[in-house]
């Protein structure tokens, strides 16, 4: 009886795995290109005496958030990377990976949050730690968004 059982369960996953539709690798493609689209783009910039950051935020179909930003800081290399995160709320959790000036052999990634208030996105500073090789923003220390350098004001993206 077992055996029986076994062996139309076996039986019934094959033919369903067969009944599956057949995707060609070119379709497969289209359809990740399609989810990856930006649905939309928003430029920021935010400048503080002699630093100059830019933003640029693509919104993908899926939710999550893509984008670029270039970081000038005075005294410093600038920083030039890709930020991908999400929205929790109307606080935007990001993973900034970028290269500095003069050191491209070297990749960096922080953990970045930006608060939306109103037509601004506010960089906070919060508690970072860092665990066998990877920093993230610690979950039970607040972050402060009102003593902050960075207050991205929107503007027309080039």
């Amino acid at each position: 009886m077992r055996t029986l059982v076994t062996s139309c369960l076996i039986l019934s996953c094959i033919v369903l795995q067969s009944c599956k539709k057949n995707e060609t690798p070119k379709e497969v493609e289209a359809i990740q290109a399609e989810a990856e689209k930006p649905v939309s783009v928003d430029c920021y910039q935010a400048i503080y005496e002699n630093d100059t950051v830019d933003l640029k935020l693509n919104t993908l179909k899926s939710g999550k958030i893509g984008g670029d930003m270039v970081m000038k800081v005075a005294g410093a290399a600038e920083k030039v990377g890709k930020i991908q995160g999400e929205f929790r709320g109307d606080t935007l959790f990001v993973d900034y990976t970028f290269i500095e000036e003069g050191n491209k052999n070297k990749t960096f990634k922080n953990p970045m949050a930006f608060l939306k208030r109103d037509q601004q996105l506010i960089l906070g500073n919060g508690t970072m730690q860092t665990t066998m090789g990877v920093t993230y923003l610690v979950k039970d220390q607040p972050i402060d968004f009102d003593r902050v350098k960075y207050k991205f004001t929107s503007i027309p993206c080039k």
